[in-house]
């Protein structure tokens, strides 16, 4: 690292809480140094208290841009100067572009996950999904399933400050795309096994799984986890979530969040440096 920062260097950051356990650090330097940019990426503990604090601050210096992990990526939205129309659509930003103190928020999370699907071979274009959770990333995942060909998503999510988000995701979906969208109460454990039951794959989008929650799961009766379900979790430390360890001892074919991370980097990496992240040396190297 120190043979290639210079006095040109450019900053990337992570913003995020909790994030020292982040393998995007990792990822993005060796891409940068794999192509021979000059960028750093670094992380930074931040949470919402001191979001405004920060990206003044990252404007001031003309940081180059960053990532948002949670719990940001709804609160940063009001920040910015203009919104993707991706992001606007979903309400949250996961990548920040400064153009000459000029601030557009993207979101690549739905696209990255997508693509973590499409590369370990499993496809849900035209079946149905079942989806836990309703917060920045849960919604870019919904909106882009949709938006790809996903014939129906059931969202489920608490009664909390997020649920009105997921019935505004939902009357999104149903009135923009081609896919049919409902919502319904994570407690309702009966309706979540029936709608589970002709799902092809569960989602787990909630933090649920990651510290301090990693000893919690959102499944409480691994009897609805039939052997032909896919069962995927975007958390990807802990390596197995208690979901994904329920789900391996039924017999699903499991995904835990590290492809997707892989892959909205990538998206984020060509939006900062306008080039490709040279994706099969990272896999390979990281992986």
């Amino acid at each position: 690292m120190s043979e290639r920062i210079s006095g040109k260097t450019k900053l990337i950051g992570l913003l995020a809480t909790p994030i020292s356990h982040s393998k995007s650090p990792k990822m993005h330097n060796e891409a940068f140094a794999k192509l021979g940019l000059d960028y750093a990426y670094l992380a930074f503990e931040c949470g919402q208290d001191q979001l405004e604090d920060t990206i003044k601050g990252f404007k001031a210096l003309n940081i180059r841009g960053y990532n948002v992990s949670m719990p940001n990526k709804i609160a940063i939205c009001k920040y910015m100067d203009k919104l993707s129309p991706a992001a606007e659509m979903i309400g949250a930003v996961n990548t920040v572009v400064n153009d000459n103190g000029v601030l557009t928020g993207h979101i690549t999370d739905g696209v990255g996950y997508m693509k973590s699907l499409k590369d370990a071979g499993i496809d849900i274009i035209g079946k149905k999904m079942t989806l836990i959770g309703a917060g920045g990333a849960a919604t870019a995942i919904s909106i882009q399933a949709a938006l790809d060909g996903v014939k129906e998503i059931s969202i489920f999510n608490r009664k909390d400050r997020f649920f009105s988000v997921g019935e505004r995701t939902v009357k999104d979906i149903n009135e923009k795309t081609n896919c049919k969208a409902q919502i319904f109460d994570l407690e309702d454990t009966e309706k979540l096994a029936l709608e589970i039951q002709d799902s092809v794959i569960l989602t787990d989008a909630s933090p649920v799984g990651m510290k301090p929650l990693e000893n919690l799961c959102n499944i409480s009766d691994p009897s609805i986890l039939r052997e032909d379900l896919v069962v995927s979790d975007i958390v990807y430390i802990p390596n197995k979530t208690k979901l994904l360890e329920m789900a391996e001892a039924r017999g699903c074919k499991t995904i835990n969040g590290l492809g997707m991370m892989l892959w909205q980097g990538a998206e984020a990496f060509k939006l900062w440096t306008g080039e490709e992240m040279p994706v099969d040396y990272i896999k390979e190297l990281i992986f």
